[in-house]
C-alpha cells in the first residue's frame, strides 16, 4: 500500500471519527497541538533519566496528538494559518526536546557514539523540515522523501522500547534516522530544483 493510500485509510477510519469525538468534547485544534508538545516533553524527561521504554511509549503517544490536531481543525472548520504555524513549531520543538533527553542520557553514560548519533539525527531531521519550509516559501509543495516526521517518531519510539532490553537498538535506529533524513533532504533538494527549473 502506498503512503497516500495508507494516509487516506487512516484519515477515514481513525482521524475523522476521533476528531469528531474530540470536537464534541469542545477541544480546540491548538489545545491538542500544545498537549502533544507537553507529552513530548514528558518523553524527553523520561529518556534523560534512563526510562527508555517508558520514554518510547510516551513519544508514540505524543505522535498520536500530532495525528489529530489537523483532523480536528478540518472537522470543525477551524483551519488557520496560525494553527499550521503552531503545529510546525511544536513538531520541531518536540523532536528537539526528545533528542535532547536522549542526548542527556548518553552524556551521563559517557557514550560518544550515542551523542554523535543523536546530533546527526537531529541535524538530519531539521534539514528535512527546513527544505520543505523553504521550498513551500518558494511556492513548491515538497512532501517527498522516505523519512518524514511520522516515520521518525515511529522508528525512534519503537527503537526506544526495544532499547530497554537491547541498548544497541537505539543506536541502530538513530543511525538509520540520520542516514535516511540526509537521503530525504537530498530528495527534497532535487525535487525543488526540478520544480524551479
Amino acid at each position: 500500500m502506498s503512503r497516500v493510500a495508507a494516509r487516506r485509510v487512516i484519515s477515514s477510519y481513525v482521524e475523522v471519527p476521533v476528531a469528531t469525538f474530540l470536537a464534541r468534547l469542545g477541544l480546540s485544534p491548538n489545545s491538542i497541538t500544545l498537549a502533544g508538545l507537553l507529552v513530548a516533553g514528558a518523553s524527553a524527561y523520561l529518556l534523560s533519566i534512563g526510562y527508555l521504554w517508558a520514554g518510547g511509549v510516551v513519544l508514540l503517544a505524543s505522535g498520536v496528538f500530532d495525528l489529530f490536531d489537523g483532523a480536528l481543525a478540518r472537522v470543525t472548520n477551524r483551519v488557520s494559518r496560525f494553527g499550521a504555524l503552531l503545529d510546525s513549531v511544536s513538531d520541531r520543538v518536540s523532536e528537539a526536546a526528545v533528542l535532547l533527553g536522549l542526548l542527556v542520557f548518553y552524556l551521563a553514560r559517557d557514550s560518544t557514539e550515542g551523542a554523535v548519533l543523536v546530533y546527526a539525527a537531529l541535524t538530519g531531521s531539521l534539514m528535512v523540515s527546513y527544505l520543505r519550509a523553504r521550498a513551500e516559501g518558494l511556492g513548491i509543495e515538497c512532501k517527498v522523501g522516505v523519512m518524514t516526521r511520522p516515520e521518525r517518531v515511529a522508528a525512534l519510539g519503537f527503537g526506544l522500547i526495544i532499547g530497554h532490553w537491547w541498548a544497541t537498538a537505539i543506536l541502530v535506529v538513530l543511525g538509520v534516522i540520520a542516514g535516511l533524513t540526509i537521503f530525504t533532504s537530498v530528495q527534497r533538494l532535487f525535487h525543488a530544483r526540478g520544480a524551479l527549473s
